[in-house]
């Protein structure tokens, strides 16, 4: 897209966003009389009447009062600011009825964080209505002074802009080049109205995320339930991988078997050299079904990494790889079980892509600790342009460790090399 060849300064004044940005100043102080006055009424109410039972309800109703503006708020920041801010976990009572809600209410942090919000916000609304409107009526009057200044003398008998005046003597601005300066001055100051609103609007956006959105447990209640999901997902989809590749390999190998044994029973009495060649025939389709199980049982948890760790379970899937591959563990110990066998997982997986789609001559795998966090580096001398966006693979193996709060960074350029690293919470 090309750029402009007005400067971004000069055009802000004359942008949608700018005086989006004005509107939400000019709309927000009515709104937010509107919030403080019933927030300061009912909650001292409340509060005065909490000697009563009364109390308990209108402090209840001042929160609710205060979450209806804050639902305005974040609608208002949405529409005009182009800040979509998650609304808060709703309140609910343990019992259904009317005083254990009641409780929710009075129990909710994000209720009385709205309260702090209608009490903090009017301050500021006014604070930014003032400056923003002055500054707009200043700056635009002067800017189009020359197109109004006849009204002057047309209307009230006087030259132009009175700057100065006494009993005796007045000072107005109507000569030509002071209609410039006035004119120089209020495009400066429109230049600078723009800035002004927007940085206004970005502290009301900080507010309302603040103040009007989720709390940081429940954002992170929300990502450990999102989190769990995709482990179970995984978990699920991993069980249908197995159950398919024994279906399709081991367990149809063993039925040949089967049939062949039972052939080789009913041959033996009249055929003795044809039953020999049908049990040699099965003897091959054990060796086989035999190594499939071990090929399948080393995808899933190999022995060598319950009995010798990441090291030696490594180094065996680097030496079965086609491509060279250098291996480097560095750790003080070993992580838990669960955090261990994702790292193979992830690293198994890993260097199957680049056996498979990388066209590399060479491959390194390093896994070190960093400051609490298990870190694997897979790097590669292939063609790159691997992109997790593409394909399943690289996009289900991130999902996976975000199940666990672990990341996955992939650096691929077309024409390589490609360094995937992943991270893993280290847990000993």
């Amino acid at each position: 897209m090309a750029s402009s060849p007005v400067p971004a300064a000069l055009r802000a004044p004359f942008e949608g966003r700018t005086w989006r940005a004005f509107l939400f100043t000019l709309v927000g102080l009515p709104l937010s009389v509107a919030a403080f006055s019933l927030a300061v009424a009912l909650t001292s109410t409340g509060v005065g009447l909490l000697i009563t039972f009364l109390g308990v309800p209108v402090l209840a109703a001042a929160l609710v009062v205060c979450r209806g503006f804050g639902a305005v708020e974040r609608a208002r920041v949405r529409g005009l600011l182009g800040a979509n801010v998650a609304a808060p976990e709703p309140v609910r009572g343990r019992t259904g009825g009317p005083f254990s809600w009641m409780a929710a209410m009075l129990r909710s942090g994000a209720s009385w964080r709205h309260l702090l919000y209608a009490l903090v916000h009017f301050p500021w609304a006014v604070f930014s209505f003032c400056v923003s409107l002055t500054v707009f009526s200043a700056g635009w009057g002067l800017f189009t002074y020359p197109l109004w200044r006849w009204v002057f003398p047309a209307y009230l008998s006087q030259d132009g802009i009175q700057l100065y005046g006494d009993g005796n003597r007045a000072l107005y601005v109507d000569s030509p080049f002071e209609v410039g300066v006035a004119c120089g001055v209020g495009l400066l100051m429109v230049l600078a109205w723009a800035q002004v609103v927007r940085g206004l609007a970005a502290v009301d956006r900080v507010l309302v995320a603040g103040l009007l959105g989720p709390g940081r447990l429940a954002e992170r209640v929300t990502e450990l339930e999102s989190d769990r999901g995709v482990a179970v997902d995984t978990a699920a989809a991993d069980l249908r991988r197995i159950e398919r590749d024994l279906h399709d390999g081991p367990q149809a190998r063993l039925a040949s078997l089967a049939m062949d044994l039972g052939l080789a029973k009913e041959t033996l009495a009249r055929d003795p050299e044809a039953a020999a060649v049908l049990v040699d025939e099965a003897h091959g389709e054990v060796k086989l079904a035999l190594r499939e199980l071990r090929e399948l049982a080393r995808g899933i948890h190999p022995a060598v990494l319950t009995d010798r760790g990441l090291d030696a379970a490594l180094s065996a899937v680097a030496a079965r790889c086609a491509v060279p591959v250098s291996v480097t563990v560095e750790l003080p110990g070993r992580p838990v079980a669960a955090i261990e066998g994702l790292a193979y997982v992830t690293v198994t997986e890993l260097l199957g892509n680049v056996t498979r789609h990388a066209g590399a001559r060479r491959a390194s795998v390093d896994v070190w600790r960093s400051e609490g966090r298990l870190m694997l580096q897979v790097r590669d001398d292939g063609v790159g342009g691997a992109d997790p966006a593409r394909g399943r693979g690289l996009a289900g193996l991130a999902e996976r460790l975000r199940a666990v709060d672990g990341v996955l960074a992939v650096d691929s350029p077309e024409g390589g090399p490609t360094t995937v690293t992943a991270e893993l919470p280290w847990r000993a």
